[in-house]
């Protein structure tokens, strides 16, 4: 993520466990934040939901709705996700600072209107009243804006700031569910009206943190949009990637165990409740991804580049490669290994724990639990290497290993639909382990012959890509410049 490094370095170079743990804790809530969030709120509101008295049924309804909104809002903002963090990691390096809040104002006027049209015309679909359609749309134009402030959180140095912004939205939404409870009465709309208001609150802080942080120059707001013509695989490999992830939730809410909550919304609790648990073991992985590649890998492969730019000589570009590709395979094993012990202990102390909480586990429950755990934690690593791939810029090897993930998970989990409720996750957790397996030859042969990519694979000459982006970005520059000569022809 653009710009962790730095300020992982600082707090690493640090003794103490203290300074460990803020590390990990400040490379957890800019990694993971949102999607930790959503689970505090899915957990806390639903305790209030059951002490204000809400019923079962509003109670299943406002979970469904919190699980599609936070969906939908990652898939739609996956297509812009990698491109913006590979521009913003672009700015960085090139020290254009004042330009990287033009390009969040500018993507999010791509983002919002887009999102706002497709969500509109699901809602007028969905059941819902016009008054819990309002709180939806409110909720799911605010999950738009935090993702996208992910892919620039990461490169303010205010780890404090985000943390707080985090515990200022769980004590705003559970304190506006108590009051709008004690007010008004129990209900679904002041349930959701609690977590419209907690993510409000992240979003405005998140924001803030952003504009204290980076200059303005309020000038080149769309100059991102060539870098979707320039790194187009970027869009199909961050898309698909989600498709491949959560397309076995979808599949299961059609099938035999899921049922209708209201309208459009369905769920299936047995499943959801095992797979929201089972995803969360990926987190320990995506952290400690970050903090090994930023920390540890990216001073040598920082190093390994630099000497082809004509500073080294062959011995010392083989010595550097030879350094570098030594800690990335002891980084991978490392996190494989954090991974492994993390998934042991769900299967075992954890599945214990859940049981004996008011979640409803059954029998059924715990074989969904265990499956989904293997399969997310091969996801996890598979995950691992394949980011390393794009780190190399590997490209084209990443986009079809993501492929293949996707296609496999999401056309395993319809053909399971032919067999018993019990064998579902099954080809979840298999397409999680031909991805691992794909990304680890993918990446074995391409280190092999890793000067060979560097140096004869690319191009001659620059040849910038021209596409609908690019056509979009100088129409947009046109008409701009149109603009500014006539305000200058009227002063």
């Amino acid at each position: 993520m653009a710009g962790i490094g730095f300020e992982l370095k600082k707090l690493f170079s640090a003794t103490g466990i203290l300074s460990r743990l803020r590390a990990y804790g400040y490379t957890g809530m800019v990694t993971a934040g949102p999607m930790l969030l959503g689970v505090s709120f899915l957990l806390t509101i639903s305790a209030v939901a059951k002490w204000a008295g809400v019923s079962e049924a509003d109670t299943d309804l406002m979970v469904s709705i919190i699980t599609y909104s936070l969906l939908g809002s990652m898939m739609h903002t996956s297509i812009f996700s990698m491109v913006m963090t590979r521009f913003v990691a672009d700015l960085l390096y090139a020290g254009k600072d004042e330009d990287i809040l033009p390009s969040l104002e500018g993507v999010l006027w791509f983002i919002l209107p887009t999102g706002a049209v497709l969500w509109v015309v699901f809602l007028f679909f969905s059941g819902l009243s016009v008054r819990l359609c309002f709180l939806v749309f409110v909720l799911f134009m605010e999950l738009l804006t935090v993702w996208t402030q992910m892919n620039y959180l990461s490169a303010i140095k205010d780890y404090k700031g985000i943390v707080m912004s985090y515990v200022a939205a769980i004590l705003t939404s559970t304190a506006t569910a108590f009051i709008g409870t004690y007010l008004a009465g129990g209900s679904l709309e002041v349930m959701m009206f609690g977590i419209v208001m907690g993510y409000g609150v992240m979003m405005a802080v998140d924001m803030a943190l952003l504009y204290r942080f980076f200059p303005n120059s309020n000038q080149r707001h769309f100059d991102f949009l060539p870098w979707f013509d320039e790194y187009r695989e970027l869009v199909i490999i961050s898309f698909f990637t989600n498709v491949g992830l959560f397309s076995h939730l979808v599949i299961a809410w059609f099938s035999s165990i899921g049922r209708c909550i209201k309208g459009l919304f369905y769920a299936a609790p047995q499943h959801d409740i095992a797979a929201l648990f089972a995803f969360m073991t990926i987190l320990i992985t995506t952290i400690n991804f970050v903090v090994s590649v930023e920390v540890n890998l990216y001073p040598k492969y920082r190093k390994y580049y630099d000497l082809f730019n004509g500073k080294g000589s062959i011995v010392e570009i083989e010595q550097a490669e030879s350094e570098m590709l030594t800690v990335l395979e002891h980084e991978l094993i490392y996190t494989a290994r954090r991974q492994l012990y993390a998934t042991a202990i769900m299967l075992s102390v954890g599945l214990v724990v859940l049981s004996r909480l008011p979640l409803g586990f059954d029998a059924m429950m715990e074989g969904y639990f265990r499956i989904l755990c293997v399969g997310y934690g091969a996801y996890a690593v598979g995950n691992v290497i394949i980011m390393i791939l794009m780190y190399f810029t590997d490209y084209r090897d990443t986009l079809t290993a993501t492929l293949i993930f996707a296609i496999l998970s999401t056309a395993g989990c319809l053909f399971s639909l032919r067999f018993e409720m019990r064998f579902y996750g099954f080809a979840f957790a298999f397409a999680s382990i031909i991805y691992l397996v794909a990304g680890i030859w993918m990446l074995a042969s391409f280190t092999k012959r890793l000067p060979y990519h560097i140096l004869s694979t690319q191009p001659m000459l620059a040849e910038p890509k021209y596409g609908i982006a690019t056509r979009l970005y100088e129409k947009i520059l046109e008409k701009e410049k149109k603009y500014l000569t006539g305000r200058e022809v009227r002063q």
